[in-house]
């Protein structure tokens, strides 16, 4: 499922290579040679929201972590004196690559008035493989916050603090303080996250002086 957004309109940041749990996914992701205009740094930021599109799957995750990969690191093999001349090696391809570190917290489903709203916690289904994976929209995000009856919620909160790796803490404190800041929310709903960030920033600080 997918929103009214088109595919054109949104960040593509790449495809799952690989899973480490049930809900937890590796992304590569898009260069130069996979794209003609793979994304930026900012765009595969820390605590980006990321969608996961397929025909069977549209899951809702968060990137906690990042990786490069360079096969040639302490390669202890012979190496060239010099760069290799491209005429001589014109399918020589920089194979290091950026991985991302997703975490799911949910799904988008539709309402019964055939609008987007998030069913947030652990997907059901299993995200396949080569499954593309696009930076979330604010109009998205808000969207996935809502439930079925348009009602603000926050409730994978628990589960980010988890199931967020070694970050999870400072992962589930940026969410909150970036959510906070997005004025998409209002009201008793602003409030309320508004008091849960400075909660957790207190109790991350504690933590710290500890």
């Amino acid at each position: 499922m997918a929103l009214s957004n088109s595919v054109s309109t949104r960040c593509r940041l790449g495809k799952v290579v690989k899973s480490n749990s049930h809900c937890d996914y590796v992304v590569q992701v898009d260069d130069a040679q996979d794209v003609s205009s793979p994304p930026s740094p900012e765009d595969c930021g820390f605590g980006q929201f990321v969608s996961f599109d397929s025909d069977r799957h549209w899951a809702v995750g968060l990137i906690y972590n990042s990786q490069l990969f360079n096969p040639l690191f302490l390669n202890t093999g012979p190496r060239l004196s010099s760069e290799p001349d491209p005429l001589f090696t014109p399918d020589l391809v920089q194979e290091t690559r950026t991985l991302l570190g997703v975490v799911l917290v949910g799904a988008m489903e539709k309402t019964d008035d055939d609008q987007a709203c998030g069913k947030q916690g652990i997907p059901q289904v299993v995200v396949p493989a080569n499954t593309s994976v696009y930076k979330m929209l604010p109009e998205q995000i808000h969207r996935f916050h809502c439930n079925d009856q348009g009602q603000t919620q926050f409730s994978y909160y628990s589960h980010l603090l988890r199931s967020g790796g070694m970050f999870a803490a400072q992962l589930a404190q940026q969410v909150l303080a970036e959510l906070v800041k997005s004025d998409l929310f209002n009201g008793a709903d602003q409030k309320a996250l508004t008091v849960l960030a400075k909660e957790l920033s207190w109790k991350n600080t504690l933590g710290a002086i500890r």
